[in-house]
């Protein structure tokens, strides 16, 4: 099979004809149908993160596919099954956050294309038991982006305990982004989009936000303390001065909900201001296998729009350069 497989932390990936993994007891082989293109795999692949990844490696944790052979004992899923595999890849399924709903905060957890090879290739193979169900009539290219892009915002989203009426401000309109600012208004929020390009802003109005504002053009602060400031401020861009801004804009009581992971790994926190005014703190995870089971089910139900491009295997370089660039509307996705 074809894969892109990261062989050096400062080369490009490599597109490299491999064996066919086989699967083992509780697993599945799965065909790969699309994969989408996450900053999580870019980070991987140049090992940006403190814990890196162990090469070579396939990147990907937007999977999706096919299920065309099962391992000794699996029972979750049946030859011909369309299903996902998101960032979670692997939980213990006995410790006390497994068995309290918090599966994804297992110590013993494996991670989709980080620390076991990903859905970048052909095929892969998958922990069954984590591998999770497409509905009939959910486009596969679409089932991607929302297999980490959309179950992470929609989990921040649930974690912020978003309330109708409540001011939501995302901060970041892109992959992750434009999705967070639709589960908001399923919630009932009204949303105020933050984002540097005229493009993203025009995307965020034309899928609902209540207002948008250029930081590029003006202090975002300022331009949020107009509207009255936000209740909750969702933060996927990854940039620690975004995140003092989203702080800054917060009213008393609000909640500063953390999803991305800047390089810098700091970000400045006024205690006085978050004290006084009363302000939660928040990081969110990924989701919950029931999580994207969910949003699944909103995206069947036509809830949500998924903006994308697709892109051939082979391109992945050239398209880890145009996301770094930010030349994307929003999500790429990748088909072998």
């Amino acid at each position: 099979m074809r894969a892109s497989v990261v062989t050096s932390f400062d080369k490009p990936l490599e597109i490299k004809d491999i064996p066919v993994p086989a699967p083992g007891p509780g697993q599945l082989l799965v065909r790969i149908e699309a994969s989408g293109l996450c900053h999580t795999d870019i980070h991987a692949a140049r090992g940006d993160w403190p814990v890196k990844p162990t090469l070579p490696l396939i990147p990907g944790h937007e999977g999706v596919g096919i299920v065309e052979k099962l391992g000794d004992g699996v029972t979750e899923h049946a030859v011909g099954d369309r299903v996902a595999l998101p960032w979670l890849g692997y939980a213990c399924g006995t410790c006390h956050y497994c068995v309290s709903g918090w599966e994804t905060l297992c110590e013993a957890q494996q991670n989709t294309g980080y620390s076991i090879d990903g859905g970048h290739a052909e095929y892969a193979v998958a922990a069954a038991r984590y591998a999770v169900r497409v509905p009939d009539g959910v486009d596969p290219v679409e089932a991607a982006p929302l297999t980490c892009a959309g179950v992470t915002t929609y989990k921040a989203i649930k974690v912020a305990r978003v309330h109708p009426g409540d001011r939501v401000g995302i901060f970041g309109i892109g992959g992750l982004g434009h999705l967070a600012l639709q589960y908001a208004q399923v919630f009932g929020g009204q949303t105020v989009a933050v984002d540097v390009t005229g493009e993203k802003l025009r995307l965020a109005a034309s899928l609902g936000a209540t207002d948008v504002v250029n930081a590029a053009a003006t202090d975002p602060v300022a331009a949020i303390g107009a509207l009255g400031g936000v209740d909750v401020a969702v933060v996927v861009a990854a940039n620690p001065k975004v995140l003092e801004q989203a702080h800054a804009s917060l009213r008393r009581g609000g909640r500063l909900v953390l999803v991305s992971l800047p390089k810098e790994n700091v970000m400045r926190l006024p205690i006085f201001e978050t004290v006084l005014k009363g302000i939660t703190v928040v990081g969110s995870i990924v989701g919950t296998r029931d999580d994207l089971a969910e949003v699944f089910a909103l995206h069947a139900a036509g809830r949500t729009k998924v903006i994308y491009e697709v892109r051939k295997l082979d391109e992945i370089n050239t398209a880890i350069e145009d996301v770094l660039a930010s030349r994307v509307p929003a999500r790429l996705v990748l088909q072998p």
